[in-house]
């Protein structure tokens, strides 16, 4: 596809994630009360969409728990301040390995693995007007975990979005994630056009060098809509490369949790820094209703 540079951009800012940062910033939200205000605190800052995890409140850790979610999607929809919901399906496909010589059984610390419908139920239940779809499985991180999405498990919860009505976000962390995306699309499961994120640089991924970053950008089809992230200091140039490409950006502490080097961020003043250098680029951000007419969304109602 030709590379065009995008002059009406959108901004996704992924407020929490499920990675073990929140002991390393005391910015990155645990409570539904604190996602909530940190979500809008960046959607007042210039975000279109936000992505959300939520995690326990007294932990931090991860959580697939429906009632959070659920307070999440009311506290932000019973806001004035408009913005589109993108919750993770994520959660659910992750694998913890034993040793090498011992790979089962599977390590009850970090390992979660649920069916479909399991997967889907806050999705379900909420009613986003997006959600996410991680399309492929991928050695990630760390030690032996396995983020796994299988290809019958990806048919059915892309099924299952498409049956809600919730436009799925492909989560794209390599070119392979990309090929089975446009299969999903010409089985009638997901619906054209569809829209990417691509993940670069997330280990073992897509690594975030522009060789790379081109290969992606160029096996999404020109007529899908597409975003793109790097982590840590690469974040904000990666906000600039795919402004260049033809894309959209996401920043947020999911992904970074610095400002600049040694200065701690916060959700909201990552989206102005990104703001401020879309404009400069010459590029103009725009707001949820553009985006829900770019997308083909529908705002929803507090589900309450």
């Amino acid at each position: 596809m030709p590379l065009t540079m995008n002059r009406e951009v959108f901004i996704t800012c992924a407020v929490t994630g499920s990675g073990g940062t929140q002991e390393k910033s005391p910015h990155v939200p645990r409570s539904p009360t604190e996602i909530a205000e940190s979500a809008l605190a960046a959607a007042r800052a210039g975000a279109a969409i936000v992505h959300c995890h939520v995690r326990d409140p007294q932990t931090g850790a991860p959580s697939r728990d429906l009632g959070l979610y659920r307070e999440v999607t009311d506290r932000i929809r019973a806001s004035d301040t408009d913005v589109v919901l993108n919750l993770t399906a994520g959660m659910g496909g992750d694998m913890v390995f034993g040793s090498t010589e011992a790979p089962l059984p599977l390590k009850a610390v970090g390992t979660d693995m649920a069916g479909a419908t399991e997967r889907m139920a806050h999705i379900a239940e909420c009613q986003p007007e997006i959600c996410t779809l991680d399309c492929g499985t991928m050695n990630f991180a760390e030690a032996d975990y396995v983020m796994t999405n299988t290809p019958g498990m990806l048919r059915a919860m892309g099924q299952m979005m498409t049956d809600l009505g919730v436009k799925p976000e492909i989560e794209a962390f390599d070119t392979g994630h990309l090929w089975f995306a446009k299969q999903l699309v010409d089985e009638g499961i997901l619906a054209a056009p569809a829209l990417v994120q691509l993940c670069m640089g997330v280990p073992w991924g897509a690594p975030n060098d522009l060789n790379t970053y081109l290969a992606m950008v160029n096996n999404v089809p020109a007529d899908w809509h597409w975003s793109a992230f790097s982590l840590g200091r690469d974040q904000m140039p990666f906000v600039a490369a795919a402004v260049l490409a033809g894309g959209n950006v996401r920043v947020g502490l999911e992904d970074n949790l610095f400002l600049e080097k040694g200065v701690l961020a916060t959700n909201a003043q990552l989206v102005a820094r990104a703001v401020t250098l879309i404009e400069t680029m010459g590029a103009r951000v725009i707001g949820p209703e553009a985006v829900r007419a770019k997308l083909g969304l529908t705002k929803r109602a507090p589900v309450s």
